[in-house]
């Protein structure tokens, strides 16, 4: 979701433009969009509707932009893996008058993680680059970004993420089972009162997988179910909002869920919306007043002092959930790319005491505020 005016802004990537935007022309920065004057960014409206594929492409005038793929793999003797892969797209206002190739117009940074309960804590990595000079890039139209042999594409219908970290790496397909969900109001996707804060939003639940990881330089074949998020925006977050809870799972009758809150300061939640998919497809979207994210206990990170709840309580309409994770570490510092701390991890969902999907769980702001757009 959220993932995040979300996403780019995550933390510190304010900063990026200033360090990334000096170009080798005497070590100057590249003027603004226009001679110094503000760039502008299109708003993100009520009303448009969404089109494939064309939307699963990039939306390069937009402040910020992300494709997020999460899941859950099996490895040969059955124990679990869960998967991360995520790219976000900015444009930073920077150079855009400018006719050289090192000014920072766009720039791509990629999260990539594997937890694995058997290590007990992430194993993960980050990226970052400007676009341009063939190092990173994006497509417009169809689903494809990369920074060098990190990508992830949609070719023949079906997805491939592919990343090669010096501890691991995986090559996924991540085959569709029916049309993209459309999260909020046909895909707009308020995140306040204030109908300026939203973005354009939609998930592709239900994806079958298949692939290799690596790990300790031995390759293993996986299979599982994966769930991918694409949503862009150019003011996502209400100055008041803190951070946000998300989750997105597959359960096991075919349907699928995606809720989220943003938490403010004092307010246990300034918004929260979900949509539930039957298996069929058809998809029920939830207001704020329907949705309920009560933590049940914490997990303190023995690297960052930073306080995570790990057993959840959800309410979406008159359905109770309650949410398991994988392991409790599975924290992604990301201070080298988007300059955030967050938890994002592999989780099962129960309803009445029973597993009935599972998906992933993303928290953020509970070290400091994230700023996203």
């Amino acid at each position: 979701m959220d993932r995040r005016d979300f996403v780019l802004a995550l933390g510190g990537l304010s900063a990026l433009p200033s360090q990334a935007g000096k170009a080798e022309q005497g070590g100057q920065v590249a003027g603004d969009s226009a001679a110094g004057s503000a760039p502008v960014f299109p708003p993100v409206l009520p009303g448009r509707t969404l089109e494939f594929p064309a939307d699963h492409g990039a939306h390069p005038d937009f402040r910020t932009e992300w494709w997020y793929a999460t899941g859950w793999l099996r490895l040969p003797d059955g124990s679990p893996l869960g998967f991360q892969t995520t790219f976000f797209r900015v444009r930073t206002g920077v150079g855009e008058s400018s006719a050289s190739a090192f000014a920072p117009r766009q720039i791509v940074l990629a999260h990539a993680a594997l937890a694995d309960p058997a290590l007990g804590h992430l194993r993960h990595d980050q990226r970052s680059a400007r676009v341009g000079l063939g190092r990173a890039g994006f497509e417009v139209g169809n689903t494809r970004v990369w920074i060098g042999d990190w990508r992830l594409e949609l070719r023949g219908g079906a997805y491939r993420a592919q990343v090669r970290s010096s501890s691991f790496a995986y090559a996924l397909n991540l085959v569709p089972a029916g049309p993209p969900m459309l999260n909020g109001r046909a895909g707009f996707s308020a995140k306040a009162p204030d109908a300026r804060h939203a973005s354009y939003y939609y998930s592709r639940p239900q994806l079958r997988v298949d692939g290799s990881v690596t790990l300790a330089g031995r390759s293993f074949a996986v299979t599982g179910q994966a769930w991918l998020d694409h949503e862009w925006s150019s003011e996502l977050l209400p100055a008041s909002a803190q951070g946000w809870d998300w989750i997105g799972i597959n359960l096991d009758d075919g349907s699928a869920l995606m809720a989220f809150r943003l938490r403010g300061p004092q307010a246990p939640a300034l918004w929260s919306a979900a949509t539930l998919a039957s298996p069929n497809g058809a998809a029920q979207t939830f207001p704020p007043e329907a949705v309920a994210f009560e933590p049940l206990a914490h997990w303190q990170s023995p690297r960052t002092g930073i306080r995570y709840p790990v057993h959840w309580c959800v309410r979406v309409g008159p359905r109770v959930f309650t949410l398991q994770v994988l392991m409790p570490d599975q924290e992604l510092d990301s201070r080298l790319s988007t300059g955030a701390i967050y938890w994002e991890g592999a989780v099962r969902l129960l309803e009445g005491g029973k597993e009935v999907g599972r998906g992933y769980l993303e928290m953020t702001g509970y070290g400091e505020t994230i700023r996203l757009g």
